[in-house]
This record gives structure tokens, C-alpha cells and sequence, in this order.
């Protein structure tokens, strides 16, 4: 008797193999559909996607997807769009859409999304985004200081999936080659990025053998409710109030030259990935504290923010760069109170762009 017909090893022949492989492809690409279906996500114009999902790019495809469905104008950014200081009722995509009377304007922001991530995002799961109007904004702080910049090695920064990974060159990304290149071949295949999902959304983020490790009691099927976080609704205790309450002392910002800048380069890529996929782009320059800026310092960012407007004008991009809100409306540096949102969606209520 040969030793393999002695032990349990399975034998398959080249047409089994087959079948298996179809099966296994079938359930690679009908899982995450499926999925869809038994975990909802229904359209709501002021919804955003949640804190505990931000770095969930599965979700943040789907809701990209049913948002260009239903509004017109997409309104892309970091948080400061988001509106970490105000509920989802409060920020600036839901004045719009209070002054519009209608649906028009969908908050598809998320937290932390610096510019060269943004990028990422826009490029790998932002094709619902062809063909729509959309409003990018800029937010100066990326370019504030050199670590946001991306610039110094020993920096954490956020969504390191999303950037580069090879070329151009991020001098922070700590990535070893293995996980760079798991990275890149990751990007935008709906299965891998499901299955990230379902840690992020269910498994605090965790492998399934770490997770079960931490919960050995639980069952990994019971926690798979198929409900998602809501979208936050309320700021955190204690925080929504202006700058000047807080007591935060003006600042001095090591801004970085703008031709060298990583976080510039990666804006223009989102603009010209937007501009080739037929949307129409208007850019908003701020909103940015400038009371909160010593004097020299607000002398470079207003060199610094000429720049940026003459770029936009020679690429032929339409943009409106937001003047200083009244000092109290303001959190931080760049996150305005509702008040203040309220008071940039009628200052913006007034371009071409928004009638």
C-alpha cells in the first residue's frame, strides 16, 4: 500500500481543484455584497461617518457610494469639515443643506485625513465620485509645522495605509517593506477591505485569533451584530467652547516652504484625480484662526495662502478662500463652533459655485 492511501490526506483531482477554486473566487467577490444586505447603511444627508470608523475604508466606500446616489455636491475634507466640536446637525455640509431647503450637500469628511492621505482615499475608494460637484477643502494647518508635513521620521501620523508607500518617498512612514507591500496590493480589493472592516467595526480592530485571546468567554459569531457605530452626535463633554475660553495661548507655526511641501503635493493630486474623473472642484481655503497666530506667523501663512490662490487660479480651479470668522466661533486653530459654521455656509451660500 502506497503511504499516501495509508494516511487522511485528501487527494483532489485538476477538475476538483477547479470547482474549489470557483467557489473560493465566488465567495471572494459575492461576500462582501452580501454583507451589505444584512448590515444597513441608510442615506441621511447629515450623517458622517462615525470616529470609531474613521479608519474603516470599507464603510467609507459605501457611504461615498449612497451619498453621490442622493446629493449633488460632495463635501470632502479632514475634521474640520467633520465638525469634531458640534453635532452632525451642526456642521457645515448641514447648514448648506438648511440654506439649499433640500438634500443637496452630503458630509463625506473624515477625521485625521491630512492631505496625503486624502489622496489615497479619493483615488482608491472615491470612484463614486465621478462626475459630481465637489467641494475640497484646504486646511493650512497640514502645513503648519514640519512633522504634519510628514517630514521627520520619528512622527506618527494617521491613515499611513492610505499614503505612498514607495514613491514618492514619506520620510515618517515606519512601514517595513512586507506590510508597504501588503499595503499596496490591499488597496480598493472590496474583500480585503471588508474584512478590515469587520475588525474595526467588531473585533476592536484586532486580528480574530488576538481578539478571541482577549474574550475567551465570547463567542466571535455574537459579536458580529451587523449594527454600526452611530455616527457621533454629541461633542465631547466640555470642549465646544471657543479658544478663548480654553485659555489656549496664541502661536508661532513653523510653516514649510510650499514648493517642497508633502502635504501641498498630495492636495494638487487630489485635485487633478478629481478633475480627470469629470467633477467639478471648488476649493475652499480655510476656515483658519488667524487671531490665534502671533504676528509673524500670520505674515507667513498670508504668503503662504497667496501662493496656494495663485496656484488655483493658473490650474483654472474655482476656490473662495474663507475670511477670518469672529475669533470666539472658533475651538482651536481651524475647527469653527456651530456658530461659526453657520456663519461660513451663509458667507459661502453667496459664490457662484453654491447658487
Amino acid at each position: 500500500m502506497m503511504e499516501w492511501e495509508a494516511s487522511n490526506a485528501v487527494r483532489l483531482t485538476g477538475r476538483q481543484w477547479a470547482a474549489v477554486g470557483l467557489v473560493a473566487g465566488a465567495l471572494f467577490f459575492a461576500l462582501p455584497r452580501l454583507w451589505t444586505r444584512a448590515e444597513p447603511l441608510a442615506f441621511d444627508a447629515d450623517y458622517r461617518v462615525p470616529h470609531a470608523l474613521g479608519g474603516d475604508y470599507w464603510v467609507y466606500q459605501r457611504w461615498a457610494r449612497i451619498a453621490s446616489e442622493n446629493c449633488d455636491t460632495l463635501v470632502i475634507g479632514d475634521s474640520a469639515i467633520w465638525g469634531p466640536y458640534v453635532t452632525r446637525t451642526e456642521t457645515l455640509p448641514a447648514y448648506l443643506n438648511r440654506l439649499a431647503g433640500r438634500q443637496r450637500y452630503a458630509n463625506v469628511a473624515v477625521e485625521g485625513m491630512h492631505p496625503a492621505a486624502l489622496a489615497g482615499l479619493v483615488e482608491f475608494y472615491g470612484a463614486a465620485y465621478a462626475g459630481k460637484r465637489v467641494v475640497l477643502q484646504w486646511n493650512p494647518l497640514w502645513l503648519s509645522d514640519p512633522r504634519l508635513d510628514l517630514r521627520e521620521s520619528e512622527f506618527d501620523f494617521n491613515h499611513p495605509q492610505l499614503v505612498p508607500q514607495f514613491s514618492p518617498k514619506i520620510p515618517c512612514l515606519k512601514e517595513d517593506t512586507s506590510r508597504r507591500i501588503g499595503n499596496s496590493l490591499e488597496r480598493g480589493v472590496d474583500f480585503c477591505d471588508w474584512t478590515n472592516h469587520l475588525q474595526t467595526a467588531y473585533f476592536e480592530a484586532k486580528s480574530l485569533p488576538q481578539w478571541t485571546m482577549d474574550h475567551p468567554r465570547q463567542n466571535p459569531l455574537t459579536a458580529m451584530t451587523c449594527r454600526l457605530p452611530e455616527s457621533q452626535d454629541r461633542p465631547e463633554e466640555g470642549k465646544a467652547v471657543s479658544w478663548e475660553e480654553k485659555k489656549m495661548p496664541r502661536r508661532e507655526f513653523e510653516w514649510v516652504d510650499l514648493e517642497t511641501s508633502i502635504q501641498w503635493r498630495s492636495f494638487r493630486r487630489i485635485v487633478e484625480i478629481l478633475e480627470k474623473r469629470g467633477c467639478k472642484v471648488f476649493v475652499l481655503l480655510g476656515p483658519f484662526n488667524e487671531p490665534m497666530l502671533k504676528e509673524l506667523s500670520l505674515e507667513s501663512y498670508r504668503k503662504l495662502r497667496g501662493a496656494v490662490e495663485s496656484w488655483l487660479k493658473g490650474h483654472g480651479t474655482d476656490f473662495w478662500t474663507a475670511p477670518p470668522l469672529p475669533s470666539a466661533m472658533y475651538a482651536d486653530a481651524s475647527h469653527p463652533l456651530a456658530n461659526g459654521y453657520e456663519l461660513l455656509a451663509r458667507q459661502l451660500s453667496t459664490q457662484g459655485f453654491f447658487k
